[in-house]
């Protein structure tokens, strides 16, 4: 495959889900100290990846589940943030300021910091009452926070028992790396021609729903448009017939993200709609990828993960294709993040 480790994305993948047990452990440690709710915060794309796991505690859980922007909460505050209050960081460096400043606000208030970092002896993996690190890189961090993330979701879930089928879940997951590999095998050439009708596109809507809303979020902002400086409209698929639909017009590239969860009905409306009036429109569906022993349970649990797992080879080609590599930056160095 072109740029690409298949032993480091292995090692990556499978060094995520080694976290389990720790992470189940700590927060049945918070749990049973009297902790009332949950925090997830980033900046970027580190706190998109976040969503996934707190649709499904929103969604199946009593337990308060808060999620912020890192920046936007110290800026504001927050009520329910206290010392009966359990925060997960994520942070692929280790080094993101306003997270740096999140983690510092909240345990002043006496929260319990939980972070989720791709290195070790950073700023955030030492200031954390919880450091978990999972050494990572750009191009595989994705798989590895959404996973991390869906354990701690599934960890609050069972200790609460709220979910019958914890451990079927993590032993499903546990064979997911090998299948995420197999997957990008298999999708090279759909990338690599995908890559090619992409090129020399300036302009993207890019939608989805539910736990695919994220990935188009992320993939909009975080690769095409800071990696690769294409232009991006990310929106959600229910928001798409509430303004966005305007935009679209023969010429104009519509991507659409399809999960395998209940919101898939939602980005299905879109994928009727946009072919009759564009004749660019490419659609990605988790339910395409073969995952041999994986349970339709579990493959609506990780539909951004797959997804997510496909992007990263068409990012390799589009990078290549475009001659702007995924590294190309104008002003991140600048910026004081």
């Amino acid at each position: 495959m072109l740029n690409f480790d298949e032993q480091r994305f292995l090692g990556i993948q499978s060094g995520a889900l080694s976290l389990a047990a720790r992470l189940h452990r700590t927060i049945g440690t918070c749990l049973a100290g009297g902790a009332e709710n949950i925090f997830f915060l980033g900046a970027g794309g580190a706190g998109i990846l976040m969503v996934p796991a707190i649709q499904l505690l929103h969604r199946s859980s009593l337990f308060p589940t808060f999620s912020d922007i890192s920046a936007e909460l110290v800026a504001t505050g927050h009520r329910a943030l206290g010392a009966r209050s359990i925060v997960v960081v994520p942070s692929l460096s280790g080094t993101t300021k306003e997270s740096i400043a999140a983690v510092d606000y909240c345990r002043k208030r006496g929260a319990t910091v939980l972070t989720l970092t791709g290195h070790a002896n950073t700023p955030l993996a030492d200031m954390a009452d919880h450091s978990f690190v999972n050494f990572a890189e750009d191009d595989t961090s994705s798989e590895s926070f959404y996973l991390q993330s869906l354990i701690i979701a599934l960890a609050i879930l069972d200790h609460r028992k709220e979910v019958p089928d914890h451990a079927a879940i993590l032993s499903e997951l546990e064979r997911l790396p090998s299948l995420l590999l197999d997957v990008k095998r298999s999708q090279e050439a759909r990338a690599e021609r995908l890559a090619e009708t992409f090129r020399n596109e300036p302009y993207h809507i890019i939608t989805g729903a539910g736990s695919t809303w994220p990935e188009a979020f992320y993939y909009g902002m975080c690769i095409l448009e800071e990696m690769q400086w294409i232009r991006t409209r990310p929106v959600h698929a229910s928001d798409f017939f509430h303004g966005t639909l305007e935009l679209v017009e023969q010429g104009v590239s519509v991507v659409i993200l399809k999960g395998e969860d209940a919101g898939r009905a939602l980005v299905e409306r879109v994928e009727n709609f946009a072919p009759r009036y564009t004749d660019k429109v490419t659609v990605l569906d988790s339910a395409a990828f073969e995952l041999p022993g994986i349970s339709a349970r579990v493959r609506a649990l990780i539909s951004p993960v797959l997804l997510a797992t496909f992007l990263e080879r068409l990012s390799a080609h589009l990078e290549v294709k475009r001659n702007h590599p995924l590294t190309t930056r104008r002003y991140y160095k600048r910026v004081a993040y």
